[in-house]
């Protein structure tokens, strides 16, 4: 099967030159050119990850995101000529798997995708974690202590339950990086500033919640 992607980008060059190649190289692509054509490829059947410029016409490329994140969690790639740390971490904190700065090759746009499209669709884990009084349903994404949800970012999310999913096993930043941000050149800081969040949010919790234990020199890992 051919996997199917919308790209959502206004630049018609940049955009049937991106098609072109996508198509070549085995991919099915619906192309949109704003962000009311992006809302209906997005939610298109069969869709299998996206590709989404910051830039549109008629809207915000994050408002698009954010207005699909409260219902999918279909893999996103946002594509955008602002390069700031700031717009990058904004992009990632509302919910893109992974984000690509203008100009990049074709080349490195396909190793990403197929990059997304492989940790979409990680090995077979339980629906459930339950670690201590930690309960992570993985289908709803949603975690609870002691059955009070916690609300957390899509980012904590993911980092939690990469933690619980192996309790007692400690983790690299870069491991956390890679796997979480898709890839290790973000800061070591990144990890360090989502931990302490994790933390607080756990600790405010009424029920032994299980604790984010920093091993010197190694990483991290979580305690029953």
């Amino acid at each position: 099967m051919r996997p199917h992607l919308a790209l959502i980008e206004d630049d018609p060059d940049f955009a049937l030159m991106c098609r072109s190649y996508l198509e070549l190289v085995g991919f099915t692509v619906t192309w949109a050119m704003d962000t009311r054509a992006g809302k209906a490829a997005l939610y298109e059947s069969g869709v299998d990850l996206a590709v989404l410029d910051l830039g549109l016409p008629d809207g915000s490329g994050l408002e698009l995101l954010r207005a699909l994140r409260s219902t999918s969690r279909l893999p996103v790639i946002v594509v955008s000529g602002r390069g700031a740390e700031a717009d990058r971490v904004a992009g990632l904190e509302i919910g893109a798997d992974d984000y690509l700065v203008k100009p990049f090759s074709q080349r490195e746009l396909v190793a990403r995708i197929h990059a997304v499209l492989r940790r979409s669709q990680p090995p077979q884990t339980p629906d459930v974690l339950q670690v201590g009084a930690l309960r992570i349903d993985s289908g709803a994404r949603q975690a609870s202590v002691a059955g009070v949800p916690l609300e957390l970012r899509p980012k904590e999310y993911a980092l939690l339950e990469m933690l619980a999913a192996a309790p007692a096993r400690v983790f690299s930043a870069d491991q956390l990086l890679e796997r979480i941000w898709g890839s290790s050149w973000w800061q070591p800081a990144t990890v360090v500033e989502h931990v302490y969040r994790l933390r607080g949010k756990l600790a405010r919790t009424t029920g032994p919640a299980p604790r984010i234990t920093t091993v010197r020199g190694y990483g991290y890992r979580l305690d029953p």
